[in-house]
């Protein structure tokens, strides 16, 4: 077959077309927005993206998962990491990224938006929302007289088989996490031992609940909006229960931090850090006061849903969010048998 020079410019010019349409494809997905690895609450996350985009124009593409799921998988990917933003349900997660080195300091004025009691010290990634370590319990079968006073109580002999928790989770390993930073590693692992005797497993917080609601056992620790969100719904899995508070800075009335923060690596750090300084602001904690997911808003200023107990009348023990030690927890509750 023969070529004529006018037919070969015309298969080189369209070539050169065709890298040049490529490569405009590529800058342009590139310019499309950000990725958020997401381990909070898709519909929450679902509701901030929207809110984001529709202010801003900028795409949000969510990838969901869990916590820790991610918090490994950002140190493995580690600079080549597809991810712009992270945010998590609790902050254990968020310290495990920041000790390997991979967040970008947040911008000074997304960081005043918080109180410095809902991100850590150094500024390299911030509270979006908060949640309350409760006591939900079977009013049929417990009086207010009758509850613990203490987290530490649960591992007295007499609550043997009367409560349960999601040990496998990453809310209950936070709580742990938030007991040993307040009690220290002796006290935690002798709490764990008495847990592991006393306590009925269950896989999930909702399952949890569902069986206070049912009468399998008297109480469970879990956080308080899952008792919110059913309440809202049909209240079918929460119509026999009710939530105990424990207060007076006890480990039991630990508040967790969920977190949000900009991957070092990411591509679009301008686009990544204006997203967190809208979850954190004015859009995105309304979104926590109006919408279902009944999490505390942590803005300056910012208010929660009027249904939930306010903040600062939880009277919560003053825990450093970055100083959460997974690895540690992941330790202590697996000689405890509990993982």
């Amino acid at each position: 077959m023969k070529f004529s020079l006018s037919s070969l410019a015309g298969v080189v010019a369209f070539a050169t077309g065709l890298a040049g349409s490529t490569m405009l494809a590529t800058a342009q997905s590139e310019s499309e927005g950000i990725v958020v690895y997401n381990a909070q609450h898709e519909s929450l996350t679902e509701a901030w993206a929207a809110g984001f985009t529709k202010e801003t124009g900028i795409k949000v593409t969510l990838r969901n998962g869990g916590d820790m799921e991610f918090a490994n998988q950002l140190v493995q990917e580690g600079a080549a990491s597809p991810a712009d933003v992270y945010l998590t349900e609790n902050s254990p997660g968020m310290a495990l990224v920041d000790n390997a080195n991979l967040f970008e300091p947040l911008n000074a004025d997304t960081l005043a938006q918080v109180p410095e009691n809902y991100r850590p010290a150094n500024g390299h990634w911030v509270g979006v929302a908060a949640r309350s370590t409760v006591f939900v319990y079977d009013k049929n079968k417990l009086t207010e007289d009758k509850l613990p006073k203490s987290l530490l109580d649960l591992a007295e002999s007499s609550w043997k088989g009367r409560w349960a928790a999601s040990p496998s989770g990453a809310d209950f390993q936070a709580i742990v996490g938030a007991l040993l930073q307040l009690k220290g590693e002796e006290a935690t692992a002798a709490w764990l031992k008495a847990m592991k005797e006393n306590f009925t497993p269950y896989k999930g917080n909702s399952t949890a609940m569902k069986a206070v609601n049912a009468g399998e056992v008297e109480g469970a620790v879990i956080y308080h909006y899952y008792y919110f969100g059913d309440q809202a719904k049909t209240g079918e899995n929460s119509k026999n229960i009710a939530s105990h508070y424990f207060k007076n800075e006890d480990p039991g009335a630990f508040v967790s931090v969920s977190g949000g923060g900009v991957l070092a690596s990411s591509k679009h750090k301008e686009q990544a850090q204006a997203f967190v300084k809208w979850v954190t602001g004015k859009g995105g904690q309304e979104i926590l006061r109006d919408g279902t997911s009944f999490e505390y808003a942590v803005g300056e200023g910012a208010a929660s849903n009027p249904k939930l107990v306010p903040l600062a009348d939880l009277q919560a023990p003053r825990v450093e969010p970055s100083k959460l030690d997974s690895k540690k927890v992941t330790e202590l509750m697996t000689a405890a048998g509990l993982l």
